[in-house]
């Protein structure tokens, strides 16, 4: 790609180094720096690349330079004001095609996806729509006719799919976040292969009007970035109630919590690891796990084995069937359009029938209640991104077994309805980018962007910035004692209400505690006394105010919110329980909490054992 002279010129007397971080370029902007400097840096920065792989379409110059010009003077109010960024070419961008990776498929959309129209209302720029494993059906990056993307840090080693162009664009530092799709892992795969994050949201939070569906009840657009801040701030903007899509939820993208102090963290055990002869992958793993129980973590290995079970689904099951839907008459009509491995993969739908269909559902409504289980003592998981490295050659000799492979930690996640975060940790001793997910239930996007900071900055040896514990103004803070704890039975509530963790507490001790009759799930119920009271540990989570309702919808008898004094002398609404519903009920007052009631219940289940 050769840069016009004068575009040159206007470089040269303009910005010597492209900020990729949305903090770097904002500080630019308020010292002066225009988004015309910006933009031309960045075409000179793509010229240098000189990787045709990258873009299927990149706006002319011309018009990139004008839409920067048409932003006027620096706006801080709108959050992304001048931001460039790159859009994978199966969300529409208004006045660029939209081909999926193919171009008999090629479509002219007047209007932006949703999210990019929330983005562009933010003030960022869309410069070019980029390259894909076509129709997003892939982990590789070369299931593309274009020219296949190099990695930006080795180009022997695949780029990644099936976002394969954003993950590039983005790791060179050309911009400082591009989107992606994820279906199977589309959105963390290339991330991990190109030493950058990877933020797939919780499926619903973003609207996917506007994208070229993979899987329509699985899909969701991604978001790639330098850092975990960049990610989630990007998604913040974007998410939204969406009426018009059939599959958006109203859910909140809560500001990331307070760090947990002790995060119970459950990762693949021995048996369920899988590495493909990786060694140094392996190895990368192990490292980073130890750098979490430094932090403070507990880490508790499980039998990932349903986990593997669901992620054989996705495309050994009928779910091929649902990216066949999407290209059926393209399928019939004109077969030698699409790529032959993509042809392949989906072809297999022919074979499949809704007696597969309605089996596979049944078969995954059973996996996915034991995979709840195994998570439900924990606070995330945490798993190797890739289980190893595969380069072009593989691919050339294998195009079906490698990308197999690389959704191996990957392709569970969207048909178990999680959230997850791909971060880049230290390097490989071969120098090849270390690189792990943190995996949460659905709506916990600000925990898991939360604790994926804190991991970044532990590997980078980065003190851990303080954050604030207090709710924003248009949350309540909410005091949480049994259940509703993170990790626990009844916390998904919370999270799908948009909760965010703020810090633990204790009562005032004038408090009694009681496990109350009933379940599951087991509760607990607090009672103010008049004397012999206990201080009880409490959680303090903030939700947003619109959403009290729905809490207390959620709440049954003898349970209900009222004020709590807690030992600092301040009070704060929380659960109470009615007098009249302790029949039946043991107090528990001296075990001072929840948890401490229930561990002294595991080490008695365990004594009898």
């Amino acid at each position: 790609m050769s840069l016009d002279p004068a575009l040159a010129a206007d470089h040269a007397a303009g910005l010597e180094d492209l900020p990729c971080t949305l903090a770097d370029l904002r500080a630019a902007y308020a010292d002066g720096i225009t988004p015309r400097a910006v933009m031309t840096a960045l075409l000179a920065r793509l010229a240098d690349i000189d990787d045709p792989g990258i873009f299927i379409h990149l706006e002319v110059a011309q018009t990139l330079l004008a839409q920067a010009d048409a932003l006027g003077a620096f706006d801080p109010a709108r959050p992304l004001w001048g931001v460039p960024f790159a859009v994978k070419d199966n969300i529409d961008v208004a006045g660029m095609p939209t081909s999926a990776g193919c171009e008999a498929f090629t479509r002219y959309p007047q209007t932006d996806a949703f999210a990019v129209a929330r983005l562009r209302e933010a003030g960022a720029i869309p410069i070019g729509k980029t390259n894909l494993d076509q129709f997003a059906t892939g982990l590789v990056g070369t299931r593309t006719p274009h020219p296949v993307p190099r990695n930006a840090l080795d180009p022997a080693i695949v780029p990644g799919g099936s976002s394969s162009g954003s993950a590039v664009v983005v790791a060179h530092g050309v911009v400082p976040f591009a989107l992606g799709t994820d279906t199977a892992g589309s959105g963390r795969v290339p991330a991990a292969l190109n030493g950058i994050v990877g933020l797939k949201p919780t499926l619903g939070a973003v609207s996917a009007g506007g994208v070229v569906p993979a899987c329509r009840t699985l899909d969701t657009i991604s978001v790639f970035a330098r850092n975990v801040e960049d990610a989630h701030a990007v998604c913040a903007v974007m998410a939204g109630y969406d009426a018009a899509d059939a599959y958006a939820r109203p859910l909140r993208m809560a500001p990331p919590p307070a760090p947990l102090p002790a995060p119970r963290i459950a990762v693949p055990d021995h048996a369920s690891l899988r590495f493909f002869g990786d060694s140094l992958q392996a190895e990368s793993f192990s490292a980073t796990l130890e750098t979490l129980r430094r932090r403070g973590a507990e880490i508790t290995p499980i039998d990932f084995g349903p986990f593997h079970d669901v992620a054989q689904m996705l495309y050994d099951g009928a779910w091929v069937a649902e990216r066949y839907s999407v290209i059926a008459e393209l399928m019939e009509s004109e077969p030698e359009a699409i790529h032959p491995v993509t042809r392949e993969v989906i072809g297999k739908a022919r074979g499949m029938s809704a007696l597969d269909a309605f089996r596979g559902i049944y078969r995954l409504a059973e996996l996915r209640r034991h995979c709840v289980q195994l998570m439900a003592d924990f606070d995330y998981l945490v798993v190797p991104s890739i289980p190893r490295f595969y380069s072009c050659a593989d691919l050339a000799a294998d195009p079906i077994t490698p990308n197999s492979n690389l959704g191996t930690y990957t392709n569970f996640v969207n048909l178990l309805d999680l959230c997850a975060l791909t971060v880049p940790v230290a390097p490989r001793e071969d120098g090849r980018p270390g690189s792990v997910t943190l995996i949460g239930r659905a709506g916990a996007d600000g925990r898991l962007a939360t604790e994926a900071s804190r991991l970044t900055r532990a590997v980078a040896g980065i003190a851990a910035p303080a954050m604030p514990a207090e709710p924003a103004d248009d949350e309540m803070a909410i005091a949480v004692c049994g259940a509703h704890m993170a990790g626990l039975p009844l916390n998904g509530q919370l999270l799908e209400l948009g909760g965010r963790f703020l810090h633990e507490a204790r009562t005032a001790p004038c408090y009694g505690f009681h496990a109350l009759a009933g379940g599951p799930p087991a509760r607990p119920g607090l009672v103010r006394r008049e004397s012999g009271g206990h201080a009880i540990a409490l959680e303090i989570w903030a939700l947003p105010q619109t959403a009290i309702g729905a809490l207390l919808a959620q709440i049954p008898a003898p349970l209900g919110l009222g004020r709590i004094a807690l030992e600092d002398g301040s009070f704060v609404t929380g659960f109470l329980c009615e007098s009249a519903g302790l029949a039946g009920a043991q107090d528990i007052s001296g075990f001072g909490g929840w948890r401490g009631y229930l561990a002294s219940r595991q080490a008695g289940d365990a004594a009898r054992a």
